[in-house]
């Protein structure tokens, strides 16, 4: 059933997907010419808030929930698992307070509407992963930010998305490059449910009527512990919350 109204629905989903990248790659062009970084980033903040509507045309759920007390004042390192394309919007939209950038393929900056632009101006770590060298320098250009400015990130330390849901060992080297420059950043989980479910056929048809949910978890502060213990504490955290496939 998932499937058969994924075939009614998909054509819908990305006829108005691709309609906001469209429109809103002038708007942001616009913000950042006539009014600099906050008017671009608010601009990217209303994009983001769309393409997480387009879910809706689906039949699907987003919920993201987030309990905790984070500060405004402090740099965070949110660690996230992977799980679609369609993990990001939410996440930009939800942290859009704590000004949290990506570290993305440098393929991604080029291309495609509104989404390449942001992450050319938006302070996004675009990396090449064939050149070590130009990879260190975009996340420490992103830590020298983060510790300047009191941006954030996200990171997904997999490295790939799970295209089954389950969990890929968490790498600690982007975490461990930003640490080292930001040392005081917080450490904030996030356990991200079903957004794979949405591609489980691949990009046609996408899965209609499905569930996802976005749970930020308990902070870890990073004072005491190396950079391998925080990845881990952060990977535990979200394992603990991530269900799996056949339990679902």
């Amino acid at each position: 059933m998932n499937k058969f109204f994924g075939y009614l629905l998909t054509p819908l989903h990305y006829l108005y997907f691709g309609l906001i990248l469209v429109v809103f790659h002038p708007i942001q062009w616009l913000c950042l010419k006539l009014g600099g970084y906050q008017p671009h980033k608010k601009s990217v903040d209303i994009l983001n808030w769309f393409l997480t509507s387009s879910y809706y045309l689906l039949g699907n759920s987003v919920r993201f929930v987030n309990n905790q007390r984070l500060p405004d004042n402090r740099s965070i390192i949110f660690v996230a698992n992977h799980q679609s394309m369609y993990d990001i919007p939410p996440l930009i939209y939800h942290l859009r307070k704590h000004h949290a950038k990506f570290i993305s393929k440098i393929e991604l900056a080029s291309g495609i509407p509104s989404i390449s632009f942001n992450l050319k101006h938006g302070g996004a770590a675009n990396i090449d992963r064939s050149d070590p060298k130009q990879s260190l320098g975009e996340i420490l250009k992103l830590a020298k930010n983060m510790k300047d400015k009191n941006w954030s990130t996200v990171i997904f330390p997999e490295g790939t998305r799970s295209k089954t849901g389950v969990m890929k060992p968490f790498a600690v080297g982007g975490i461990a490059t930003i640490l080292k420059k930001v040392p005081n950043a917080l450490v904030v989980p996030i356990a991200i449910n079903n957004s794979w479910k949405m591609v489980q056929y691949g990009p046609f048809p996408l899965r209609a009527f499905t569930a996802m949910s976005w749970e930020v978890l308990e902070p870890i502060n990073p004072e005491g512990h190396t950079a391998e213990e925080l990845v881990k504490a952060a990977e535990e955290a979200i394992r603990s919350k991530v269900a799996l496939p056949n339990a679902i």
